[in-house]
Parts: structure tokens; sequence; C-alpha cells
């Protein structure tokens, strides 16, 4: 690809995120960019024509005819959303302008393997397509989050803890010959974070903590995830917690956060006390109905995790930090313990600002940033270079 065109797809990009933001008119396109009013035509009538933008109805003006308003393309042009966790499946059909057409959530077991997994995903998928009333080949986007290490640039699993059979595994090119669309793969967490930063405008900066069976974080800043240089950025699971060097962790190591303050391990300090908690929505159950034990084990693991979080602030320094996750449900028994630790230990300068909540989203906060992330992805240069290459 030469400079030029590399130029052009910029200039397309940033005309289609322009108009994806509210910017419905030409002449406002040309005002926001700097183009002439030609240079904005032409590159506005090469959207309409490759089907990512439509030109249509009017906005009422004072005096004059009144001009044609541009939006992002509805009628063939949808993304698909994919949520993978351990047991389940949420699938989701959207339009690029956010509007969800038909989604789903089915029963599965990620151990099953990916081919098994993914066969049933796609018929899943197919299913939704058809009660959307779209054919496969409106698809323009794919994007899947998945509860495991993935190297993003590829989509490839790479040594996951939960997901049998699935190391080395390169996820899109289950879908190369199915969908002649862009297959985008992402650990789970890091969609979780997209999702949340998309519903919360004052944020520039975000963390996103979850804290469930095990522990992971997502980063997204100017409305981009961070990934790192091979896609582990985040991977907070595994810091050491002084102190704990008895405790192993499952990645082998000892005395990891994970180890000690996550859902699985506040359960298994549980069981041996004697309480009924195999899983971490049991820890969740036994806190609801006032379990002393209970609340003490989260709000110790709480203190855990906020010393690890305490070292991102002064790391990051982030504006936002959100817990999501099954244990981020007791928000009570979490966020006390956890804003001490941040506001003893970082500096002052760090936690100036900082806002610590739980998840606005919840349990769809992870296929909201899967969903934006095809879009996201289909808007950039690189999304749109593919199209053009794609299109008739």
């Amino acid at each position: 690809m030469t400079a030029t065109s590399d130029r052009q797809l910029t200039a397309l990009s940033e005309l289609a995120g322009l108009v994806a933001g509210g910017v419905t008119r030409r002449s406002q396109l040309a005002t926001a960019t700097g183009l002439s009013r030609a240079a904005v035509a032409q590159r506005v009538d090469l959207l309409i024509a490759k089907g990512l933008l439509v030109e249509t109805g009017t906005v009422a003006t004072e005096r004059g005819r009144p001009p044609l308003t541009l939006q992002l393309a509805s009628a063939g042009a949808v993304v698909c959303a994919v949520d993978l966790g351990a047991t389940h499946s949420t699938v989701a059909v959207a339009d690029l302008g956010g509007t969800v057409l038909a989604e789903a959530t089915e029963d599965l077991d990620i151990n099953d393997g990916p081919e098994a997994v993914l066969t049933g995903l796609h018929k899943q998928l197919s299913r939704l397509l058809d009660s959307a009333g779209h054919p496969a080949d409106h698809v323009r986007a794919i994007s899947i989050g998945l509860p495991g290490p993935v190297e993003a640039s590829t989509g490839t699993v790479i040594r996951p803890p939960i997901m049998r059979g699935w190391d080395g595994y390169r996820v899109p090119s289950f879908f190369a010959d199915r969908y002649r669309a862009p297959v985008l793969a992402d650990n789970d967490v890091n969609m979780m974070a997209l999702g949340e930063y998309g519903h919360r405008p004052a944020a520039a900066h975000l963390l996103y903590v979850k804290v469930g069976t095990g522990i992971g974080c997502g980063i997204v800043s100017g409305g981009v995830v961070h990934r790192g240089a091979t896609g582990a950025a985040g991977d907070i699971g595994h810091i050491r917690v002084p102190g704990h060097d008895e405790v192993l962790c499952r990645c082998g190591n000892t005395g990891c956060v994970e180890a000690v303050a996550s859902g699985a391990a506040i359960a298994a300090t549980l069981r041996e006390a004697g309480l009924p908690a195999e899983h971490a929505a049991d820890v969740v159950r036994l806190v609801a109905a006032g379990d002393p034990l209970a609340r003490r084990q989260v709000r110790l693991a709480a203190q855990r995790l906020g010393d690890v979080i305490a070292s991102l602030v002064s790391f990051y320094n982030p504006d936002t930090i959100v817990l999501g996750g099954s244990i981020a449900s007791l928000h009570d028994d979490l966020l006390a313990d956890i804003r001490a630790a941040v506001y003893r230990r970082a500096l002052p300068l760090a936690t100036r600002t900082v806002a610590i909540e739980t998840t606005l989203l919840g349990r769809r906060a992870g296929i909201e940033g899967a969903r934006r992330l095809a879009v996201q992805h289909l808007l950039s240069p690189e999304g749109i270079g593919q199209m053009l290459a794609d299109a008739p």
C-alpha cells in the first residue's frame, strides 16, 4: 500500500468516524476536517457506494434547499458481537449505529474444544442473522471475546488456563470460508473494558478490573484498548502479593493476587472452614445471607487487591477504575477496602481525580464491548481498506 493510499484511508476513516459521532452534513464535515467540499464529496460518495454510509432525510434550515443527512448504513451492513464464557455464548447482531437487531445466550462447555464450540457458535450466529433478516454477506465484522489470553493481532489463543484444547488455535481461521468479513478475537476483559468505557463519557483513561473466578484487567485510553507488545497487558492476576509465598497459583508461581483474592480463592478458604462454597457465586450467596466469615474473607481479599490496584494507579494514572465480575456485585463489601488501599498507597497526584466504581453494564459489558470493537475496526483505516479491497 502506498503512502498516498494510506492518507486516503486515514481521511476516509476520519470522515466515517465523524459521521458516527453525529456530524451528519457534508458542509460540517468540510469544516471539521479542513478538506474542500469537493474532496469531502468525493470521499463521502465512495463510502456511500461501498455501503458504509447512507444519505437520507433532511434537516431544517432557515432558507435554501434543505440538505441531506449522512449516517452509518443499516439496511445492508451489520456487525456480529460474541461473548464466549466458560459455560455460555452470548451473540448479538447489531447495525452500525449500535441498535441490537437480534441476541441470544446459549449454554456451552468451552473445554469441548475450538472446533465444537465454534461450530455451535456459527450455527447460533446463522440463526440470529436469519431472525434479523440479514444474509451472511451483510456481515461487515465479527468480534469475539474469549475467556483466556489471546494474541489479538492474529486472534490466536495462547496457553489458556481454562480452555482445554485451545492453545495455539487461531480463531479467525475457522470463519475464513464462512464470512467475507474480518474476525477479531480478544480477551474478554478487554471487551468488557471497552464496553464500560463507551458508557462513561467522562472517562479518558479507564481500568476495568474483573474479579470473579480469576482476576484480570482491561485498559482503555482515548477509546483504544491497550494490549501491549503481545497482547498480555492487563494480566494483573499474577502480580505477587507479599506475605503469601506459601499459596500456589494455577500459573505455577506462588503468592499471586489471583491465588489469594479471587472468587475461587475465597471459596477455597470458606470450604476449608466447612462452608458450602464451590464457586465464586457461592461466595456471593453467603455474603448476601450475612455469613460473617464470608464477609470477612471478601474484605481481606479487597485489601489485597487494593494494594495491587494502588500500584496500577501510580503506574497508569487512570481517571476511572471499574470493578466487574461476580465478586464485584458485593460492592458494599469490596469498594471501601479497595478505595482505602488505593488512597493509602498511591501518590496524591495520582488519586486526585480517580473514580473507583462498580460496573454500569454488569454482564452486558462483554457483548457491548465486542460490538464496539467491531464497529471501531470497521471505521478504522485498516477496516476501510479491507472493505474497499473486498467490495465488488
